[in-house]
């Protein structure tokens, strides 16, 4: 923040008109008010003498007025030079309540939404190139291992190596995901399908159990779209189930479609139950992923105009999808 000046921290008697015009006005007719009323006081001085005393207060009253009218245009002018070079910290006084006021409140709402949209790209920045660190110095330290003579290109090796490409992998496609997502390029494409028949066809694991009541039930949704988020949702539950765990996915009729997926993992305290749909977010349980799962479930569901939640449960943990009744593309 810079320091405000003293010619700044004056009153702005005109702060409560709602209109620069009147502003104006007023302005123009408090001059010449004021220069008649100090000509007519010194009608007895020399002529001179009175017109410089009213011109003299004339110009003072009227430098009092306006600077509340022009001094947000100022700290404007000053703010954009600061956010040039990068700097979105910088507040306007927006106490005025005329067209000028409503540009500086405009001006601070635009001033912290570059911010936060600064802070998240330097965020993205740093959670892709950490992401993407890891999987590429365990494939680097494989494959110079082969080359050097120190390991053999055995299948137990290719196996290490083909794994950490698969991550890269699937950190490059969540990324694209994630930024068609976020940038509204994806368009759904609404359709009626049997709700078993679609989980059974998405969800391929032994430790995967459906149920789907009415085992008749029908949906409206963006098959594709819905794919990825029980693919995901599955995904991460599978993740943090014990050996042996099973995973559950129930889906009912509640005014749309709703979904639960539960596992018999550990679960995920309460107070990380609404940042694990944030980008890069991995709870301290985590193992693997890219973080990006959840985030691209969120904005699925999101798309469709549904919910996403984690259940309070005593045991493992829950995540319940709510996507409301739609009407089919035509």
């Amino acid at each position: 923040m810079t320091a405000v000046s003293w010619w700044d921290r004056l009153p702005r008697p005109l702060d409560p008109l709602r209109s620069f015009k009147v502003k104006t006005g007023l302005l123009v007719g408090s001059a010449i008010t004021l220069a008649a009323f100090t000509f007519w006081i010194g009608a007895s001085w020399q002529f001179r003498w009175a017109l410089l005393a009213a011109l003299t207060t004339s110009v003072l009253f009227v430098g009092f007025l306006a600077h509340g009218m022009t001094s947000p245009l100022r700290q404007m002018t000053s703010a954009a030079r600061s956010m040039a070079r990068g700097d979105y910290s910088i507040r306007v006084r927006a106490t005025s309540r005329d067209e000028v006021g409503q540009l500086a409140d405009a001006f601070n709402q635009m001033a912290a939404d570059l911010g936060a949209a600064d802070e998240y790209r330097r965020g993205l920045i740093g959670n892709v190139s950490h992401e993407l660190r890891t999987p590429i110095t365990a494939l680097r330290a494989v494959l110079e291992n082969m080359v050097d003579g120190v390991a053999e290109p055995d299948p137990q090796a290719l196996r290490t190596a083909l794994k950490q490409t698969e991550r890269l992998g699937e950190l490059v496609t969540d990324l694209l995901d994630l930024s068609r997502v976020e940038g509204g390029a994806i368009a759904l494409r609404l359709g009626r399908f049997g709700v078993r028949d679609f989980l059974e066809d998405a969800l391929e694991h032994p430790a995967v159990h459906i149920t789907v009541e009415p085992a008749d039930l029908t949906a409206v949704a963006d098959q594709a779209r819905l794919r990825q988020v029980v693919v995901n949702l599955v995904d991460n539950a599978v993740r943090h189930s014990p050996p042996g765990g099973r995973v559950t996915v129930r889906a009912r009729a509640g005014s749309g479609l709703l979904l639960d997926v539960g596992d018999d993992g550990p679960g995920i305290p309460a107070r990380e139950r609404q940042r694990v749909f944030e980008r890069f977010t991995r709870g301290a349980t985590s193992d693997g992923g890219t973080g990006l799962g959840l985030a691209i479930a969120r904005w699925a569901v999101e798309l469709h105009g549904g919910t996403i939640e984690v259940l309070d449960t005593s045991d493992g943990c829950q995540i319940s999808v709510w996507i409301p009744e739609l009407e089919e593309s035509v």
